[in-house]
């Protein structure tokens, strides 16, 4: 059994001055006049340069909002292993019956693998879905004390969510909650139906039962609905959503509407996604598009107009048909594939390379268009002529008043060079001159498309903000770093502070920076020619950790909240410094606030 560790909420980041992370949305810039006069302030962290601080999670220790301070620190619902008021390990790994997974030196399963957790409320509950990024996934519910005096939020009750009903989790990446308040989670680097056994880390799942397993049962959305009634003790409903496609999802962000959903592809010569559903708060069925990057700026991060490739309609049980059951597909059923020849497919032959696997020529076969466009919705775009050349595609953010979609890019390489030597030539749409490893985030125009039916359709795409590539004299505390201490590195899951004209980022970066960071970027103060201009520092993490869960919540019971979860202490890098016996390695599921109410 795991005994719960106590974290020490005491900030040992020293005070280094204020400096402005929003001012009023600028009226040229489309923002609502009910915003003006609002401004958000923290109290920036210095980068870790001790040993010391280098193992802790350092943060800003008050904020000002709307001119007035407010103290505030990061704090811990659950680290991996705790329990609360039953036997559930929060973090353990089960099977499909809901019996614990051990490993072969006879220990339970537990993953430092925490990932986003939402905040739920349900009446007057307050409930929280955590999951985990693992081969089985794994998800639970929490529900949430709030104190009503100082918005301070603590675990009540811990249960196992059973995903059985949709053959299991795969790799729990980033998530989000719906208009409609039900939490959304990702499946991660789908397995390659196209490479045998590429779906056999599942089979601990089926008992270890390989004919169970099925590459399609994974890479899509789900929707996690949490019932609460009273004082009952919850359930939840599990939706896998078809129609959305199968991708390496990190992230599925609903707009406004309730209808139009944008899906990022994390990995290598990956697309990028847009869903618009039938009917509002529905997400059963809709129709399925892809965007082709139209350059017009080679510079930087680069610069394009979106044109949006339309993949089709279909429904969840459509496709459902195809992944299970006595009509389930194959790779070979659906496409036709020959062989390359020095990076040029045959005439009727598209070209893809999918994760940087080497390049395939496709062809879907006759009748198979809307299984494939679902099944295999990154190679079904490729052979539609959308772009597949993305790199590392991550977290999104939206700003309402300005309809602006923030996506941030951890890594400027490969596919979307020119010229690289993972560029090939059978599409590339995307030709950047600089290769950066410091990544960026781009922002997206939306605009109404009266053809698609929605009033949110990225028009543009264009880089916001990059990060420098840099290095370091060999006794620098940051020796290890290659990109700027005082920049992003390797962006990853993002946020939007509505009304406050504020993009957090946070990152995943290994030799970036040591140490992750999570930045607040002031947007009124973004320079072209000065990547560091309006950035603060508000949060640093220990060792080989990543940081994960990034979500604003403006209001909950008259407190807001930043979700932030610390992934896999130690595990990205500098295993060896963990002292023998300790248990530093347990991720940490929390927060930084309580602040104000800032709606």
């Amino acid at each position: 059994m795991y005994r719960p560790i106590p974290f020490a909420k005491k900030n040992l980041a020293a005070k280094v001055g204020t400096v402005a992370l929003g001012a009023m949305l600028l009226a040229a810039c489309g923002g609502d006049s009910n915003n003006q006069g609002k401004s958000l302030e923290f109290t920036p962290v210095n980068a870790p340069a001790t040993d010391a601080q280098k193992r802790q999670i350092l943060v800003s220790p008050s904020a000002k909002v709307d001119g007035e301070e407010h103290s505030v620190g990061y704090h811990t619902l659950l680290r991996s292993g705790d329990s609360v008021d039953s036997e559930v390990v929060f973090g353990r790994l089960v099977d499909e019956s809901g019996a614990p997974l051990y490993g072969s030196d006879g220990e339970l399963q537990v993953t430092d693998y925490n990932e986003h957790t939402s905040l739920l409320p349900i009446g007057d509950r307050l409930f929280s879905v955590s999951q985990m990024e693992t081969r089985p996934g794994a998800m639970f519910l929490m529900e949430l004390d709030q104190d009503k005096d100082t918005g301070v939020l603590s675990t009540k009750k811990l249960w196992q969510i059973d995903q059985s009903s949709v053959h299991g989790g795969w790799v729990h990446c980033a998530a989000t909650v719906t208009p409609w308040n039900t939490h959304l989670a990702s499946e991660e680097y789908e397995p390659d139906a196209a490479e045998e056994g590429s779906a056999d880390s599942m089979a601990p799942y089926f008992g270890g039962d390989t004919s169970k397993v099925n590459p399609y049962f994974w890479g899509w959305n789900i929707e996690i609905k949490v019932n609460a009634s009273g004082d009952e003790q919850p359930t939840t409903e599990l939706s896998k959503h078809y129609a959305l496609g199968r991708l390496a999802f990190e992230l599925a962000k609903v707009m406004p509407d309730q209808k139009t959903v944008y899906m990022s592809d994390d990995g290598s010569d990956v697309g990028f996604y847009m869903f618009v559903a039938d009917t509002a708060g529905d997400l059963s069925a809709g129709s399925l598009y892809a965007a082709k990057w139209n350059q017009t700026s080679g510079e930087g991060l680069g610069e394009a107009d979106l044109e949006w490739i339309d993949l089709g309609h279909a429904t969840d049980s459509e496709i459902e048909a195809y992944v299970d059951g006595a009509g389930a597909l194959s790779f070979d059923d659906m496409f036709e594939q020959t062989a390359a020849t020095e990076d040029t497919c045959p005439d009727g032959y598209a070209g893809i390379k999918a994760n940087s696997s080497t390049l395939q020529c496709l062809k879907v076969k006759p009748g198979m268009e809307k299984a494939a466009s679902r099944l295999e919705a990154r190679r079904y775009a490729a052979v539609m002529g959308a772009t597949t050349e993305l790199r590392k595609e991550e977290g999104q953010a939206f700003d309402p008043a300005t309809k602006t979609l923030y996506v941030s890019m951890s890594e400027v390489q490969k596919g979307m060079l020119d010229g690289d030597k993972y560029d090939t030539d059978y599409a590339n749409h995307i030709r950047l001159k600089t290769r950066n490893d410091c990544g960026g985030v781009y922002q997206l125009q939306l605009g109404t498309d009266t053809n698609i039916g929605s009033e949110y359709v990225a028009k543009t795409m264009k880089g916001l903000i990059a990060g420098i590539p840099a290095s370091y004299d060999e006794n620098s505390p940051y020796a290890t770093y290659t990109c700027d201490k005082d920049g992003i590195a390797n962006p990853d899951n993002i946020t939007f502070i509505d009304g406050y004209n504020t993009l957090m980022i946070g990152e995943d970066s290994g030799s970036g920076h040591q140490n992750d960071m999570v930045w607040a970027l002031d947007l009124s103060k973004v320079d072209a020619n000065d990547p560091k201009a309006g950035l603060t520092r508000v949060q640093t993490t220990p060792y080989g950790s990543e940081t994960t869960g990034l979500y604003w919540y403006p209001n909950i019971n008259g407190f807001a909240y930043l979700m932030s979860v610390v992934q896999h202490p130690y595990g990205e890098s500098d295993s060896d410094q963990i002292p023998d016996g300790s248990l530093d390695h347990r991720a940490y599921t929390g927060y930084v606030g309580p602040f104000p109410a800032m709606d």
